[in-house]
């Protein structure tokens, strides 16, 4: 008998036929024997409704106030499909993040765990229910209601899986695993049947819509194996495992673009020690994560500061870097959010010289300008213009993919 712990989004508890099929999924599931704990999403686009009606109200809705409004809607969905169940005869329960036990940090609209008490879904597993937890929240010491930002439902099971020493988490989405490319940008797109933390890390935090990063780096500190699917076709998907479990084969696993990027540019910042921390510091007292840093020297004794941030952090960014960047003397701050981020990933890169020079080679010959690189051992980054990004994915995929099993990349969905 297999703990299964499964992870059902938005589109696939979207309507109530849907809701009935996931129950129907469940079922099968227990109907094997193994104990199951399933984590649900918010119906469809209900936490996108639910924000749009926090600022018909309020120009900038407090983050406290917004979690307490968010929660609700995995409370709804996790309610329906706990009755789909009982439905179909399978006993069940529904439980909140605060009923389960997973404690959190108290920073409102992207906490981060700090613990879980598994002692009440133990109870529950033993007296033959299967337990559904609403994803993406949680609860402070202090009994404030957090949620975990994005795609923290992918957090919420990856945590529980671990935690409860799961022997498989099982994500349900709306694509049927991580694809060689985004059908809609390379139509050659074929499924990848198994790719390694490390590398799903990697494209999950450089644009890729599968997984949310979190969800895979807390499967990789604990060894927890996801298991990517679809909710509407059965197919087997995708399985992220442990780097140790995959023979490094290719030199890039995937190429993946992000369009939710936005360009700081601080010019004339003092040449002097401290200068960046006193920026950066701030921004990460704020909760903005930093992306690309590029600093560019001067013959005077002045540089010019370039980072990428979320689009979605823009204006907050801009407030915090025109103060500090005020007090410090620089002469201006510009930004621009025309632009995009197009990547490889590959844990064979470290061992390949030359993977970047035959990234920039492809864009050159599509005529793509750089404004920016970021690299690690494991990728490469590029800042282009967001036009031509599309552009820029298939001449990158077509570079890295001349048909030889070796050197065939593992594209990614993006956002």
């Amino acid at each position: 008998m297999a703990l299964v712990v499964q992870k059902f989004g938005g589109t696939s508890v979207g309507n109530p036929e849907r809701i009935r099929e996931v129950a129907r999924r469940i079922a099968e599931t227990r109907g094997a024997g193994h104990r199951v704990v399933v984590v649900v999403s918010a119906m469809g686009h209900t936490t996108d409704q639910l924000l749009d009606l926090a600022h018909q109200v309020c120009r900038r809705p407090p983050r406290r106030e917004l979690d307490m409004l968010l929660s609700t809607g995995e409370q709804v969905s996790i309610a329906l499909v706990a009755m789909a169940l009982e439905d179909l005869g399978v006993p069940a329960i529904s439980l909140t993040g605060a009923q389960v036990g997973i404690h959190t940090d108290g920073m409102y609209t992207r906490a981060r765990i700090r613990r879980i008490s598994t002692g009440r879904i133990g109870e529950e597993l033993e007296a033959g229910r299967v337990v559904v937890v609403a994803g993406f929240q949680g609860i402070t010491d202090g009994w404030d209601i957090t949620t975990l930002g994005r795609g923290g439902s992918d957090t919420t099971a990856v945590a529980l899986a671990a935690a409860l020493q799961a022997d498989v988490c099982e994500i349900y989405t709306d694509v049927v695993g991580v694809f060689t490319a985004d059908p809609r940008v390379v139509p050659h797109a074929r499924l990848l049947p198994v790719i390694s933390h490390g590398e799903m890390l990697e494209l999950a935090s450089l644009g890729a819509a599968v997984l949310q990063p979190r969800s895979v780096e807390l499967a990789a500190q604990y060894g927890v194996v996801i298991h990517v699917r679809s909710s509407f076709e059965r197919r087997e998907g995708t399985r992220v495992v442990p780097e140790a479990n995959l023979e490094k084969a290719m030199v890039v696993t995937g190429v993946t673009h992000d369009r939710n990027v936005a360009k700081v540019t601080v010019i004339d910042v003092p040449d002097r020690p401290g200068v960046a921390f006193r920026l950066f510091s701030e921004l990460a007292a704020a909760g903005i994560n930093v992306d690309m840093i590029v600093q560019t020297a001067k013959q005077q004794a002045t540089t010019d500061l370039l980072f990428t941030v979320a689009r979605t952090d823009l204006e907050q960014t801009l407030e915090i870097t025109r103060r500090v960047a005020a007090e410090l003397g620089t002469r201006d701050v510009r930004h621009d959010d025309t632009v995009g981020k197009v990547s490889i990933v590959g844990a064979g890169m470290v061992s390949n010289p030359g993977v970047a020079a035959r990234m920039f080679g492809a864009l050159a010959a599509q005529g793509i300008n750089i404004q920016a690189i970021s690299t690690s051992e494991i990728k490469v980054s590029c800042l282009i213009d967001e036009q031509r990004l599309e552009e820029a994915v298939r001449a990158v995929h077509d570079a890295f993919a001349p048909g030889a099993a070796s050197e065939q990349p593992a594209l990614i969905q993006p956002r």
